[in-house]
């Protein structure tokens, strides 16, 4: 498609979205500018120390908060866990954690549970893309916070070309927070799109 032929993006988060406004990053932790400028100056590197501290749930998996019931639960099955919606502080259409119910890493997961992985985020891809304003599904995993595996899915808005690849998280902590009746909207999109192949969406409601 020629640039001639393409048009903006008209959903509704797109008409909610602060087009062409510069986004104010001052509360992203180590942040420099806005994203996608023309160049940026890293912060000094800091001594590493070791060890570290412990991750959330490392010492006491009593402590893990993935594996306690949460009222952000949109979805759940007897394997998989989808959470979403954290006090409506996101801008993207969507943004989850996706988790096994087992207390493991990556490092120690069971076959059983590796090998679900890749059909539980193909199902959250294609639940997330059902949201009109949704051209992509990123996936990400740090878990630098948490000794549960887990991993992240960001919904990157159709025609958001500043979004592609790594940047996008930055980005969703820029973004104002979508309104909440947006935000429900959306997360009910996902939740039941899901649901529909199995699982219970809101299971702790």
């Amino acid at each position: 498609m020629s640039a001639a032929e393409q048009h903006p993006a008209d959903t509704d988060w797109h008409r909610w979205a602060p087009i062409g406004e510069t986004l104010d990053a001052s509360g992203v932790p180590g942040s420099g500018p806005a994203p996608s400028i023309a160049a940026f100056e890293l912060l000094p590197l800091e001594e590493m120390l070791v060890p570290e501290r412990p991750r959330g749930g490392e010492l006491d998996p009593s402590q893990c908060g993935h594996c306690q019931p949460q009222e952000h639960t949109i979805w759940q099955d007897d394997d998989w866990r989808v959470n979403a919606g954290f006090g409506g502080a996101t801008g993207l259409p969507f943004v989850g954690a996706i988790s096994p119910r087992r207390h493991v890493r990556l490092e120690d997961a069971p076959i059983e549970v590796l090998a679900g992985l890749g059909p539980v985020l193909q199902r959250v891809s294609e639940a997330a893309k059902a949201i009109p304003a949704v051209a992509r599904v990123h996936f990400s995993r740090w878990n630098d916070g948490s000794a549960h595996l887990h991993l992240w899915a960001y919904a990157r808005p159709a025609g958001m070309m500043q979004g592609r690849g790594a940047i996008l998280p930055y980005w969703e902590q820029c973004l104002p927070a979508m309104p909440d009746e947006m935000m429900g909207e959306y997360l009910d999109i996902v939740a039941y799109a899901l649901a529909a192949g199995g699982g219970e969406a809101y299971p702790n409601r």
